[in-house]
């Protein structure tokens, strides 16, 4: 029997994982934690060998709960997370399994079976590095803004920032581009550009930042610079001064000058 504790601070995920784990005779919960503290007493006193941990917990969140574990008390992880797609990658990249939620009982079989191969090598020593740089980045994504309250008379529209094409400076203000509509937020251009995850947003001149999963298509200019043309059909000019950001994030390795 692999020994199990869900850790998570929704009764509701933690129904869930329960139902999905009583149709698989090879574990056994032997813990249900609702925070980090109980997580990290359960886990040093009962010794188990897999943990379903909730990433964004109060308190001690799930990465947390790793750091204090000892690299000897390990157990095999699978992550249940809301967090949106782009921060997703981050597991991705780090080869740590998650879950999304809300994930069906085919996606947890996935990660039952990953968790099982897992603890079949016997090299759960080797996650703690992993596990490491997984916090390192979500903490650097929690660190940027996901939405801007703009003010309109005296009601503030709240516009996430996902729905925003590309923004615009104007003078002490930055208007955003959204389809079909555009906002007039007061903020300064470069105190904004400081908010935004450079993972989803690309400067591409002093007053132009584009949403980088709404670009359409790249085009050569003269003198290194480029046209971004976006989805919505909007065409900007980039900055020759943004040209080596630009050939970087957009990964333009064989973009040879002119």
């Amino acid at each position: 029997m692999i020994r199990t504790i869900i850790v998570d601070d929704e009764p509701m995920a933690r129904g869930l994982i329960r139902r999905f784990l009583e149709s698989e005779p090879e574990f056994a919960i032997v813990a249900e934690c609702r925070n980090g503290n109980e997580a990290l007493e359960a886990i040093v006193r009962l010794k188990p060998e897999l943990l379903f941990l909730d990433v964004q917990m109060p308190g001690m969140n799930g990465l947390e709960v790793l750091a204090a574990v000892a690299v000897e008390k390990l157990p095999a992880v699978i992550f249940t997370t809301a967090y949106e797609k782009y921060a997703i990658e981050a597991f991705e990249r780090h080869a740590v399994d998650y879950l999304l939620k809300p994930f069906d009982r085919g996606r947890f079989q996935r990660a039952l079976a990953h968790a099982k191969a897992l603890l079949g090598k016997k090299e759960l020593g080797l996650l703690s590095a992993q596990f490491q740089a997984l916090r390192d980045e979500l903490n650097q994504v929690d660190r940027f803004i996901d939405r801007i309250a703009v003010r309109i008379g005296d009601r503030f529209i709240v516009v996430p920032l996902k729905t925003v094409n590309w923004f615009e400076a104007c003078g002490n203000y930055v208007r955003l581009h959204a389809p079909g509509k555009t906002y007039l937020h007061r903020e300064s251009f470069n105190h904004l550009e400081g908010q935004l995850d450079p993972k989803r947003f690309l400067r591409i001149h002093r007053s132009l930042i584009v949403n980088l999963a709404e670009i359409k298509e790249l085009q050569r200019w003269m003198h290194r610079e480029y046209v971004f043309v976006l989805k919505d059909g909007a065409k900007l000019r980039a900055s020759r001064a943004y040209s080596e950001a630009i050939r970087k994030a957009m990964k333009l390795s064989g973009d040879s000058e002119h």
